[in-house]
């Protein structure tokens, strides 16, 4: 029996200008915000709480750069403002203004993958399928 609707290596990319420039096997997302208490005088309990920008870091693991961005000389290092996009049997989440902040390499001569790299995202949507 095969199993379904979970996302896979195709189902997940890293796409520049509208182009998918690379696969990824897996991601780990991490989301954070700073809130702030809101203290009145007089009392002893904050009156409120503001809630802060929402903060995206994502490690990817294994990247393997598509034959079309290989042939137009794409490096993982001069990438910037790019989106990731995962694909899930009833939507897609999107990570969008991303910027990487790490790239842990290993290769092998002709290969074009990136072992880890950890990117920062400005902005988070989901559409439907």
């Amino acid at each position: 029996m095969e199993m379904t609707g979970f996302p896979t290596s195709c189902d997940i990319y890293l796409e520049l200008d509208g182009k998918k420039v690379a696969v990824v096997q897996s991601y780990a997302v991490k989301a954070s915000k700073n809130s702030q208490a809101v203290e009145a005088f007089g009392e002893k309990e904050p009156v409120a709480t503001i809630n802060g920008p929402v903060h995206y870091a994502v490690e990817l693991t294994r990247l393997y750069a598509t034959d079309d961005a290989i042939s137009d000389g794409i490096d993982f290092f001069a990438m910037s403002d790019f989106s990731l996009v995962i694909c899930k049997p009833d939507r897609k989440v999107i990570y969008s203004g991303c910027q990487w902040s790490s790239i842990q390499e290993e290769g092998k001569v002709g290969s074009m993958v990136a072992e880890k790299v950890t990117l920062t995202a400005s902005n988070r949507i989901e559409v439907a399928t």
